[in-house]
This record gives C-alpha cells, structure tokens and sequence, in this order.
C-alpha cells in the first residue's frame, strides 16, 4: 500500500514521504480498515516535529483519527467486513495511509448521520470538548462559554457542544475569514483577537461577570488574559498549548479569584476508562442525529495533499477542519 511516513523529524512539508509500504495485518481484537477519510489534527503536527508526547519510532505514519471501511477482521474484533467505523490508529502506523490498523476497544459504528469526513472528524475533537465540558467541568444551561481557536479542531467542537449544552457561547478567533467560520458554527458572540482586546468585550458581553468556563487550547495569553475575565467559581480548562508557551499559573490568583484551573488528558481514558470514551460515543452520536452537532469541513483535499495542509495547519493558517480522502 501506499502511506505517507515521517523518515526524519521536522517540518510536515520537509520530512514527509509517500511510500510504498507492505500492508498491515490485523490482529487478535483488531480490525483493518480501507481509509475513507482522515482529518488532519495539530499533533499530526507535532508528531512530524518530534514534539508530542508520543514518540514513535522512525519512520512511522502519522494520522491519529479516521473513518474507514472494515476489510479484514482478527480474532475477537467484533465488526464484521463492510462495516463503516471511525476510531483512533496505532501509531506507528497511522491514518495517512491506504489502509490502517485499529483496535476493536478504539473503533465505533461512523453514525449515518453523518457523511464519511464529517464522522472522521467527529471523534478526538469532539470527544476532547465533550469531555472538558461535561467530565471535567459540568457546563450548565445559560452558563457562559468562552472559547480559544474556536475555528480550530477542537475549539470548534467546543463551540457546538456547548452551544448544545444551552449555554452561550463566545469564540476568540484571529482574522475574518475564521470569525466567520465560528459565527457558522453558531458562536453568539465571535472576537477577533488580532483587533480587538477580548477581556473588556467579555466583561461587557456578561454584564461584568465573566465567563463561566473558559476552554483553552492555546496557553501563553489566552489563558493569562483569560484569568482577567474570569467569574466567579469559573473553571479554566487546559486543553493544550498550541500558541507554543505552557503558562505558569499564579495559584494565589485563582484563590483570591475563587475559580478552578482544570486539566484534560483526553487519551488517558483510554488506559482508565475505555467505557467512558464509548458511551461518549454514543452520545455524539445522538447529538448528531438529532443536527445538534456536525463537524463543519472547511477543506476536503486528497492524500496527496497531506503534507501541505499539515503544513498550514502548523502555520496557523487553517481555517476549520482540514479532511484528507483517497486517492491521491
């Protein structure tokens, strides 16, 4: 088969390399799958760099969510050939490919609601925001949500989890084109951080309040600001720091301020809690057969187009979720 494979680390443009590999097998509790899309994410990002968690071995493939067409089934796997699943790959051997492993624990029914990109998208980000909002923190109905990169991977998800939660939702954004990609995904309020200050707009927005969760994917001064414009018993999520700088929380801060800082490591309940994942799951895909929520694509491009949309998407110059089909 064919797959893109990280042989040194760097830049996705420079260290990507589409070769021609054997196929993979399935084993025991797994299935194989034919890749019918495969979204790119910002630790695909980071995965080509050398700076995730995750260290694979070289070369490997990256690609970490997919939705795909079962063609071959081990052991104990539980799908049958034909079957339509979305899941999360095994790296080293990730979704950038023709065909890819997962396992059977890590691999759901790709709800028909939704469309082969849609349902490929639908499963980290989605499932990351579910979390934060509904395990980590409970977001209540009329509750303010402020969202960080809200035109981004997970904080769009974010946007309409909580949108569907009933609570009222801001987006900060950079640029116009991504402002209004968040006014689409039905933001009540979209900030443009490159013009506009948004500590003061939230103030104002909330009648001197603050926001009641704050959902943080980037660090650095989204969240230092975010601690300006915090209310009263708030909760600060730490999704990730995909502005490059993990900040130094001021703990004496949240103490005379009297909210919560709150972390989320969505892969760990995967180690810890696997039933929790599926009953999510689940859950998205009510919301998406209800029309509650649809992961919006913004780019649907070939597999031949990888290393380049990987590219921007490290750049910050994406606009929404970038999904990646065969052939080439």
């Amino acid at each position: 088969m064919k797959a893109w494979q990280v042989t040194e680390l760097g830049e996705p443009r420079d260290v990507l390399r589409f070769n021609d590999i054997a196929d993979p097998v399935a084993g025991p509790g797994q299935v194989l799958v034919r890749v019918l899309a495969t979204p790119a994410n910002f630790p695909d990002v980071l995965l080509c760099r050398g700076q995730y968690q995750v260290k694979p071995p070289l070369p490997f493939t990256p690609g970490v969510e997919l939705c795909g067409e079962v063609v071959a089934v081990g052991d104990g796997a539980g799908f049958a050939i034909g079957d339509r699943v979305v899941g999360t790959t095994n790296l080293p051997g990730g979704a950038f490919a023709e065909l890819a492993v997962l396992d059977a624990d890590s691999a759901f029914p790709a709800p028909d609601s939704l469309d082969d990109a849609e349902a490929a998208a639908l499963v980290i980000g989605y499932q990351t925001s579910w979390f934060a909002l509904h395990r980590r923190t409970q977001l209540r109905p009329g509750e303010t949500l402020l969202v960080h990169a809200a035109a981004g991977g997970v904080g769009s998800s974010a946007v309409q989890l909580g949108k569907a939660a009933g609570a009222r939702v801001i987006g900060v954004v950079g640029g116009p084109e991504k402002a209004q990609y968040c006014r689409r995904l039905g933001a009540d309020l979209v900030i443009d951080r490159h013009t506009e200050d948004f500590v003061p707009i939230v103030k104002e927005f909330t009648g001197g309040r603050g926001a009641d969760v704050v959902y943080d994917p980037v660090g650095g001064d989204a969240y230092a600001k975010s601690t300006k414009c915090i209310a009263f018993e708030g909760r600060i999520l730490v999704i990730g720091f995909a502005g490059g700088t993990i900040p130094q929380p001021a703990l004496n801060h949240a103490l005379i301020k009297n909210y919560s800082i709150i972390g989320l490591h969505w892969g760990l309940y995967k180690q810890y809690n696997q039933q929790a994942i599926a009953d999510c799951h689940a859950e998205l895909s009510r919301l998406a057969a209800a029309g509650e929520v649809r992961p919006l694509i913004s780019e649907r491009l070939s597999l031949g187009d990888i290393p380049d949309g990987l590219g921007r998407l490290g750049d910050g110059d994406t606009v929404g979720r970038l999904v990646f089909h065969p052939p080439l």
